[in-house]
């Protein structure tokens, strides 16, 4: 057991050096190219100077009009207002398609002609019905996470063991009493896997949302970068999008490690 645990924490410090070198790599590389030229740096700036700029707009609003703080605070509320809305919906449409017959072949048509509309195809029809204002981006953001949390939940109700759910029958147990007991937990895996995706599409998408006539928000702070023909304001958005989701998705691994507890106490 001690050899078990010495072992995990080896490999957990291997990991942790390997990703920290992997991303000191990336930037020293990004570093060295523009430093001897190689790239222009009229089209991508310095690590330094994106560094540097992160200080700076920390108390400086140009050129943009708002702080990096507003904007990130702008642009999480905008995400996961969309985000939220696509898993209390999306995932148990998903359920009750996978479980309940009826309900698949009513919504499964209607659901298979939206899913290939990207999510930005629904801008123009968004500013007509909601305006240009939270509702209209979130609605965006919403479409953009729900097709993942509904292929997700309802692909793991129907990878729940027919064996579970047979004994189930044999002990008298009702069909919704089948679905809560032992179709939903089986999903659980990849119901996480889709709010997973759902992150990610949430804040992909974030830009074309900003893009409704926004006034701060990381997504309008690129579109500014991108008007003044300023790669570090764009680069800064970039990352700064990519090391809160990057947070957010350790947030997400942390929830399902403790709800799934019971699968790793079951393979032990």
């Amino acid at each position: 057991m001690n050899d078990t645990v010495r072992k995990q924490k080896r490999d957990a410090v291997k990991y942790t050096v390997l990703t920290i070198t992997g991303i000191l790599g990336f930037f020293l590389i990004w570093q060295l190219l523009l430093d001897f030229g190689i790239i222009s740096s009229n089209i991508l700036s310095k690590p330094t100077e994106v560094i540097r700029l992160f200080f700076i707009k920390l108390h400086d609003k140009s050129p943009d009009g708002s702080l990096l703080q507003t904007n990130i605070l702008t642009s999480l509320k905008l995400s996961l207002t969309g985000l939220v809305l696509a898993v209390i919906i999306g995932i148990p449409l998903g359920w009750f398609m996978a479980w309940y017959e009826n309900i698949d072949l009513f919504v499964r048509p209607i659901f298979e002609i939206i899913r290939p509309i990207p999510p930005i195809s629904w801008i123009p029809l968004t500013i007509l019905w909601l305006g240009i204002g939270l509702k209209a981006k979130a609605f965006i953001i919403f479409f953009s996470a729900f097709i993942p949390c509904v292929i997700n939940s309802y692909t793991g109700v129907k990878q729940a063991s027919p064996v579970l759910i047979n004994v189930a029958k044999t002990c008298g147990a009702s069909k919704f009493t089948i679905f809560y007991r032992v179709g939903i937990p089986a999903s659980l895996p990849m119901v996480f896997a889709g709010i997973r995706i759902a992150l990610g599409n949430s804040w992909s998408t974030l830009v074309a949302a900003e893009m409704l006539s926004a006034s701060s928000g990381l997504g309008y702070m690129i579109l500014t970068g991108r008007s003044f023909g300023r790669p570090d304001i764009i680069i800064l958005g970039m990352l700064v999008i990519g090391a809160v989701g990057a947070l957010f998705n350790g947030f997400l691994t942390a929830a399902e490690n403790k709800v799934l507890a019971w699968r790793k106490s079951d393979h032990g």
